[in-house]
């Protein structure tokens, strides 16, 4: 037969219960967090001025790490990926596996045909470059920032395996809020 329990046996034990589960909770919070920032999203800081004005040094971005598991880059789209030195590169989009480009009157070129940038500053210049066919498994990346950004014109096209992710979303400073 068991004895029943005093009123502070009561309270000890719920408190008991109550920890345990604050602490389960907590701990599935932050392994749920880990799982995400490995896997899913990743924060990253930008910085120079190469993708001037669409990023600006300072801006907190958060990167997709996961869509290109199940879609293949687009053109357009800002991209985060390893460059040489061991540094991780912010830039957009411009040319597609198997695809032409060059730069030529301010006006890149894709296949022979003048591509629209509505994300260029109007007095945004491009420095000239002859014609570049982008190998299979690689896109061509440029900055926004044409006269001061390294990109495809100096490192080359960008392997796929290279790319961290697709940027969607600048979340620091607040009042620079936006999605891309």
């Amino acid at each position: 037969m068991t004895l029943p329990m005093s009123r502070s046996e009561r309270l000890r034990r719920q408190k008991r219960i109550r920890a345990r589960e604050w602490m389960v909770a907590v701990l599935l919070a932050v392994s749920l967090a880990i799982v995400i920032r490995i896997f899913v999203f990743e924060p990253f800081n930008v910085v120079g001025p190469s993708m001037k004005t669409t990023l600006e040094t300072g801006n907190l971005i958060l990167v997709n790490k996961l869509v290109y598991r199940f879609e293949e880059p687009e053109r357009g789209e800002v991209i985060v990926f390893h460059a040489p030195q061991r540094k991780e590169y912010v830039k957009r989009v411009i040319a597609l596996p198997g695809e032409t480009v060059e730069a030529k009157n301010n006006k890149i070129l894709i296949n022979g045909k003048i591509m629209e940038e509505p994300y260029l500053a109007t007095d945004m210049r491009t420095r000239d470059f002859d014609l570049v066919r982008v190998p299979s498994g690689k896109v061509f990346v440029l900055g926004d920032n044409r006269l001061d950004s390294t990109d495809s014109r100096v490192i080359g096209p960008v392997g796929m395996s290279e790319i961290v992710g697709r940027v969607e979303m600048v979340y620091w400073p607040f009042q620079m809020w936006k999605l891309l």
